[in-house]
C-alpha cells in the first residue's frame, strides 16, 4: 500500500485537533482525477478550518486546504490525462471532501481548471483562492458598469490575501486604488502593489448618516459589519461594492437610501461554486491581462505542511500579510 502524508483535521472525543498523518493513496473512480499536488496556499478560511474556530468543515476527519495546483497522475475523466497541469480551488475542498494539504488529491474532474498558459503551479498558488476571489469581484463590478472614470476603488483589509490581490489587479486595470489598512508598516508595500493612497481604519468612522459625501467609485470589502455599512453611505451614484469577507462581523445595519437614491449596487462574491466556464475565464485573466505586475511581491512566506498550525494562529491574529504558499 502506497502511503502519503496529509494535514488532517479531526473533531472527536479528544476535541478539535489537526496534524500530519499518513493516508493510503487514493484511486480515482469514474469521472475522478488523481493529482500530484505541488503547491497549495493558506487562506483565512483554511485557518478557521484548521483551528476549529470557524464551522467550515461539514464532515470529519478531513484533509485541509481549499487550493491545489499540480499535475494529473491518473485520470478517469475524458478531459484530463496523465501529465496535465491543473488547478483546483473551492467546490467541496476542505468542506465535505478532502482538501489539498497533501501529496495527493483525488477530485471530480469537473472541479478542475486546466493550467492556463503563463502560469505554473507555484504562480497559480500565489494567486490561489485569494486571487480568484479578487478577480471574481472585479468581474462582477465591471459587468455591472464599474469603470475607472467613476472614481477611486476602496479596498478594505488591503494587506490580507484577497485585499492585496485586489489592489494589484485593480491597479493593473487602470483604477485608482485607495487601500484601507491599519498596519502602518505595510503602507509602502501596498503602494508598491499599486495603491495610489492609504486610508486609515478610522477615516470612515464619522459616516453615520443615511447618505454621506460620495467619495468612492466602488469598493471591494473584506471586512463587513459596520465598515461595510459606512461604505454604502459614501459610494458615488452607480458605484458597485463587492462584498467578500466578514472579518468585522456578518451583520449589516444600513438603509436603502444609497441603493435607491444613488443606485449603488451591493454584489456578493462566493468563489466556492463558480460555474466552470466563468472559472476558466477568470483564471485566463489572472494568467494574462489581470495578472499582478509583480506576483512575487504578493508572497510573504512559503511553508511546509508541518508549519501550518503555527501559520494559522498568526493568520487569525492578524499577524500575516499578502499570500502564504504551501510547498508539498
Amino acid at each position: 500500500m502506497h502511503l502519503y502524508s496529509a494535514f488532517r483535521i479531526h473533531n472527536d472525543a479528544q476535541g478539535h485537533h489537526a496534524g500530519i498523518e499518513p493516508l493510503p493513496k487514493p484511486e480515482p473512480t469514474e469521472g475522478e482525477v488523481l493529482i500530484r499536488v505541488r503547491y497549495s496556499s493558506v487562506n483565512y478560511k483554511d485557518a478557521l478550518a484548521g483551528t476549529g474556530r470557524g464551522k467550515i468543515l461539514r464532515t470529519f476527519p478531513l484533509v485541509g486546504g481549499i487550493d491545489a495546483a499540480g499535475e494529473v497522475e491518473a485520470s478517469r475523466h475524458p478531459k484530463y490525462r496523465a501529465g496535465d497541469a491543473v488547478i483546483a480551488t473551492g467546490w467541496g475542498l476542505s468542506f465535505d471532501h478532502d482538501g489539498a494539504y497533501a501529496e495527493y488529491l483525488c477530485v471530480p474532474g469537473d472541479w478542475l481548471v486546466p493550467m492556463p498558459a503563463g502560469l505554473d503551479a507555484r504562480a497559480a498558488m500565489i494567486l490561489g483562492t485569494a486571487g480568484f476571489t479578487a478577480a471574481l469581484a472585479v468581474h462582477r463590478m465591471q459587468v455591472n458598469g464599474q469603470r475607472p472614470e467613476l472614481g477611486p476603488i476602496l479596498v478594505t483589509g488591503a494587506s490580507g490575501g484577497v485585499g492585496s490581490m485586489a489592489v494589484a489587479i485593480l491597479a493593473r486595470l487602470g483604477y485608482e486604488v485607495a487601500a484601507l489598512s491599519g498596519k502602518p508598516d505595510l503602507h509602502d508595500w501596498l503602494k508598491g502593489l499599486g495603491a495610489a493612497r492609504i486610508i486609515d481604519r478610522e477615516a470612515l468612522a464619522g459616516a453615520t448618516r443615511p447618505l454621506e459625501k460620495a467619495e468612492w467609485g466602488g469598493a471591494i470589502d473584506n471586512v463587513g459589519g459596520e465598515l461595510l455599512a459606512r461604505i454604502t453611505r459614501t459610494t458615488v451614484p452607480g458605484g458597485n461594492i463587492a462584498a467578500i469577507g466578514l472579518a468585522g462581523g456578518h451583520e449589516l445595519h444600513t438603509t436603502v437610501m444609497p441603493f435607491i437614491l444613488r443606485g449603488v449596487s451591493l454584489l456578493g462574491c462566493n468563489s466556492v461554486d463558480v460555474p466552470n466556464p466563468l472559472r476558466t475565464e477568470l483564471w485566463q485573466h489572472l494568467a494574462d491581462d489581470w495578472r499582478p505586475t509583480d506576483l512575487d511581491a504578493l508572497l510573504s512566506e512559503t511553508v511546509a505542511p508541518d508549519g501550518l498550525a503555527e501559520v494559522f494562529e498568526r493568520v487569525l491574529a492578524g499577524r500575516t500579510h499578502g499570500r502564504i504558499l504551501v510547498r508539498l
